[in-house]
């Protein structure tokens, strides 16, 4: 991503570059409304400015450190509004914080639980193997990781 901004308008591709947002997301941030729609040329072009270039800059980084969108669009809106008190945007980094120090938990449950697991297993035959016995019965775990947890089924 440049540190600089551009002084005149670009187009799509070059707004990819700029920030290192592919296109495909770039117009569905459009679509969602956390950045507007560009005016476009004669030809049907969408045209970026400076603040387009800002605003998706301000998305990838918040995008980075994992805020979703609901948080996004909150946080784009205290900024569009710069005289209002900063507490809510405080409130929102703070609640951020918390779920993210709770994946931080489970995730060094299921390190200990998977470091125990594997430690245990003496390789051989599958028919004798801790890991698969372990992952047959949830309540041969010793580490206090959810059952239905996010982080350990992604997929679910």
């Amino acid at each position: 991503m440049t540190s600089s901004y551009a002084s005149r308008p670009m187009s799509i591709g070059k707004l990819s570059v700029a920030t290192g947002v592919k296109i495909p997301t770039i117009r569905f941030y459009e679509q969602i409304g956390l950045l507007p729609e560009p005016p476009r040329t004669a030809s049907d072009r969408r045209l970026y400015d400076d603040a387009a270039l800002r605003r998706l800059s301000f998305i990838r980084h918040a995008r980075q450190l994992g805020f979703d969108l609901d948080a996004i669009r909150s946080l784009l809106d205290l900024s569009d509004h710069p005289d209002r008190s900063c507490d809510e945007a405080s409130t929102i980094a703070e609640r951020h914080l918390v779920n993210v120090s709770e994946k931080i938990a489970q995730l060094q449950a299921l390190r200990t639980e998977l470091t125990r697991m594997t430690a245990e297993c003496a390789g051989g035959r599958v028919s004798a193997c801790k890991v698969i016995e372990v992952l047959h019965d949830h309540d041969l775990c010793t580490a206090g990781h959810d059952r239905t947890s996010s982080v350990a089924h992604p997929r679910a």
